[in-house]
């Protein structure tokens, strides 16, 4: 039971973690001709769906609600 405790917990942190952080990105476009390349590398930070930082957070919070309550 602890176990699914903890689990809970770990689900909850990563649920806030994931509204705060930003997730980055990189993407790399280019042009080679023969043996010259042109390139540019941009840079995004995209953050993850609210709906699944909320699923996350609920889930986690509903695990760790149902354990406590059984113990």
């Amino acid at each position: 039971m602890q176990a699914l405790f903890w689990t809970g917990l770990v689900v909850l942190m990563l649920g806030i973690t994931s509204l705060l952080v930003p997730i980055p990105r990189n993407e790399q476009d280019g042009l080679t001709v023969c043996s010259v390349s042109i390139g540019i590398e941009t840079r995004h930070g995209e953050k993850v769906s609210p709906i699944v930082s909320a699923a996350m957070i609920l889930g986690g919070t509903g695990l760790m609600i149902v354990v406590k309550k059984k113990s």
